[in-house]
Order: C-alpha cells, then structure tokens, then sequence
C-alpha cells in the first residue's frame, strides 16, 4: 500500500497497489501492520456502508467528540465522490483548513481521516456506494456537524448539491463550534 499525506496533518489517501494477471488482479486495501507502522489506527470496531442514488448527493460533515473521538477508513465500492475532510482540532495549525480527494471504485483507494477532522462527500455519479470503517462505535451523545456550505471554511464542492439530509442542512458553523481536543 501507498500512503500520501494530505495537507491535514495525519490524514491520508491510501493507495492499493494491484497485482494482475489473466485472471485480473488482487490487492491489499488495508494491512494492520502497515498501518500501524504509519502510525494509524489499526483497529476497526465497527463498518458501514451508504448508498447515495443520485449524483450531487451530499453526506456530512460529520465527527464524534471525545471520548467516542473516531479515526475513520473510507473507500468508494462503486461510483464516484469527491471526500472532504476539515481539521477540527484544537490548537491545529491546519484548524478550519480543508482538503478532498476525489474516490472511485477504479481507483481502490482510501481516505484515512484522523480523530478531530471532519469527514463529508458528494457524490459524483449515480448509485455511489461507501463502506466506512470506524476506530470506535457510534456514540449518539458525542456526534457533531459542521455546515456544509460555511463560508469561512469554503469548500468548493464540485456539483451543485442536489440531496441533503435536514440534519446535515443544520449543521452549525465553524465559529459556533468548540474545537475538538484530542
């Protein structure tokens, strides 16, 4: 596997590297040494999977606090999106930055977010499906949102979104958030 640091410290894309031959190919999409060895989470305790049907869908941006604070492994199984993630923790000299990568099931790669960032996408084609990884369960009493469209955090998001939950549309703004301390 491949790891490329994106520009939110701790956070990467995360690279298969296939082998093929006639039959087609084969390829390790997660390894709990490597990641270890990179100093990521290792441990998975719970996975999901969402569907989106339309293109422009938008899911996120979602965190847990501590002491539910998750790290999360996200791979596009089919379809398309463009995955987001805004650095939320406390004293980060990347605070309120943000970064994407666009994701593919052609592409077999991940997007590993660390605890304290926020993690949202788009879907860019329809029938897009995500299987998630989660560090810790879901806890309901620590969950927590950031705006989708906050103007200080400025994401450029690539279609005009098309489907939001009303939850995701609530979402409070980046100055109405108390930093995550991790």
């Amino acid at each position: 596997m491949i790891f490329t640091e994106l520009t939110i410290p701790g956070a990467f894309r995360v690279d298969p590297e296939p082998r093929g031959d006639a039959r087609g190919l084969f390829a390790r999409v997660f390894c709990a040494e490597e990641f270890a060895a990179q100093g990521l989470a290792s441990h998975w305790v719970q996975m999901n999977v969402s569907l989106s049907r339309d293109s422009g869908t938008l899911r996120g941006l979602h965190f847990q606090r501590p002491p539910a604070a998750e790290a999360k492994l996200v791979r596009c199984t089919a379809g398309a999106m463009y995955d987001v993630l805004v650095d939320l923790r406390a004293g980060a000299a990347s605070f309120g930055r943000w970064c994407a990568v666009r994701l593919s099931h052609d592409s077999r790669s991940a997007v590993y977010v660390p605890e304290g960032v926020a993690h949202g996408f788009q879907t860019l084609a329809p029938n897009t499906e995500v299987t998630y990884c989660h560090s810790v369960a879901y806890a309901p009493a620590h969950e927590g949102g950031l705006r989708f469209d906050d103007p200080a955090v400025g994401i450029d998001w690539p279609l005009p979104p098309t489907t939001l939950s009303p939850r995701d549309q609530a979402h409070p703004l980046l100055h109405e958030l108390e930093p995550i301390d991790i």
